[in-house]
């Protein structure tokens, strides 16, 4: 099995005129020779799934999106580039080889939708990636390809909940990073509106808004956010057309996949493979193999899904086929636990990190994922008992209890299924019988070039209220962050 350079290319794309030259532009020109409805077809038939971890069919969101578009107010295209997840580094590795595929994307997605502006979110704490942005933007606009519509770059935080699409909004509305009920393409950007007792009702955009007394009002017409990785396909696909997108793949997952490889690997990378590929081919061909007389005892696909075991290495990548067996795709984040790892270590690493980046907006998400991550670091140190296996189990089964985003859930879905498939490791830890392991740290990945992974070493002192204080104060992020606004569902 080879690497395959649809997404990434082979070296890096350094200057437009590089990238016309290997045939970029191409999608831009495409999109305007067909209407809105033909381009989404396009995007359909190609079977393109998101690939910011849901995997939801791009051409469907589009197309629910220009649905439900405002007449007098634009949708605005929205880029997660705001990469979070524990493993994975396959975004910024796209940003910073060829950024120009993904803005190209993000213009073909703003002609499907009708929007007039497209908005690049990045965290604020990747200055290289802000730069290779805005220098792919300033070049696309001084040539003419951006046309109309307007490009500009939002940075926030450095908090997992900013990848979160509603959370994503809040941020780009200049807000903290708390996930909405409203889903983005009944609510999106929003507009602030200036108004005074000099605005002529009836007259322009003042027309469209509910005054609803001095000062600004607000409204918030629809948003498209869609991921890096998935507008970079996006641009193949228009230029190029659905059947070549179809070429790799399967015939339910088909495309490619760009996958980070990191743990007890011999060289951790980032390559991009067909779909269908297996996980034991993409460890081999893109992280070198396990590390020597380490073999793979487990696969953790970040903190989105459930762990896979060694029986399961031959598992092909594809959306159907990862679930089939108790898992998920996500953003194919294959981090590699070599034997010799006590899985009770990796439980506690992973619910530590979920409960920690919890907003605390769902008390049952952040109450019970500090339960669950101090019963397991009780249990790392030798201190546990049976009673901790069912404090545990008891609150694994709650966690989830009106949670408005998918992070609670990540809690079931991988600490249940790590306490079910090795439980022996927990039981013997439950009763004293095993020494005390350091959890594993399980972060955002900060840097990955030339075998080399560095993780986010100062996210260990971080407090539940996301603070870096000595001691936690007790309170919730969302307690502490007061702007945000309910809203219905």
């Amino acid at each position: 099995m080879t690497l395959v350079n649809r997404i990434l290319p082979a070296e890096p794309i350094t200057t437009l005129d590089d990238y016309l030259a290997a045939g970029g532009g191409r999608a831009i020109g495409a999109a305007h020779q067909v209407d809105a409805d033909t381009l989404i077809a396009e995007v359909e038939a190609s079977g393109l799934r998101g690939r910011g971890g849901a995997g939801f069919p791009t051409g469907t969101k589009w197309r629910t999106v220009a649905a439900n578009r405002a007449p007098e107010l634009p949708t605005t295209v929205v880029v997660n580039a705001a990469e979070g997840e524990p493993g994975t580094f396959k975004d910024r590795t796209i940003l910073r080889t060829n950024p120009y595929a993904v803005i190209e994307g993000a213009i073909v997605a703003a002609i499907a939708v009708g929007s007039s502006e497209v908005v690049v979110a990045l965290k604020e704490r990747e200055p290289v990636d802000r730069r290779q942005v805005a220098g792919a933007v300033d070049e696309m606009r001084a040539t003419g390809l951006l046309g109309d519509i307007v490009v500009r770059i939002v940075t926030g935080p450095a908090e997992y909940l900013f990848g979160e699409e509603t959370a994503l909004l809040e941020v780009v509305d200049g807000r903290a990073p708390l996930p909405r009920i409203a889903p983005p393409y009944r609510r999106g950007v929003v507009e602030v509106v200036e108004h005074d007792d000099d605005v002529e009702s009836g007259s322009g955009l003042a027309a469209h808004v509910e005054m609803a007394g001095p000062g600004p009002a607000t409204v918030a017409p629809p948003a498209l956010v869609d991921n890096v990785e998935t507008l970079a396909n996006v641009t193949r696909i228009v230029a190029e057309g659905a059947d070549w997108f179809r070429a790799l793949g399967t015939e339910r997952s088909p495309g490619t996949i760009v996958c980070t490889v990191t743990g007890d690997v011999r060289r951790p990378a980032v390559g991009e493979v067909a779909l269908g590929t297996t996980v034991r081919e993409a460890i081999e061909t893109i992280g070198g193999g396990p590390v020597r007389d380490r073999p793979v005892k487990a696969v953790l696909n970040g903190v989105s899904a459930a762990p896979l075991p060694a029986t399961l290495l031959d598992t092909p990548l594809t959306y159907e086929d990862m679930a089939a067996v108790g898992s998920g795709l996500g953003t194919a984040s294959l981090i590699v636990v070599g034997e010799g790892t006590d899985m009770t270590a990796v439980a506690a690493g992973a619910a530590r990190f979920l409960a920690v980046e919890s907003c605390g907006q769902c008390t049952p998400c952040k109450a019970d994922g500090l339960t669950i991550a101090d019963t397991l670091d009780r249990l790392c140190a030798g201190n546990g008992s049976q009673v901790d296996l069912d404090t545990v189990g008891k609150a694994l089964s709650t966690v989830a209890d009106g949670a408005r985003c998918n992070l609670a859930r990540q809690q079931q879905d991988v600490i249940g299924p790590i306490i079910a498939g090795w439980d022996d490791e927990i039981v013997r830890r439950a009763t004293g019988e095993a020494e005390a392991v350091a959890p594993m740290l399980i972060t955002e990945v900060t840097a990955l070039a030339d075998g080399e992974v560095t993780l986010d070493e100062a996210w260990r002192a971080k407090q539940p209220d996301w603070t870096y204080d000595d001691e936690w104060s007790g309170s919730y992020p969302a307690d502490e962050l007061g702007d945000h606004r309910e809203e219905s569902g």
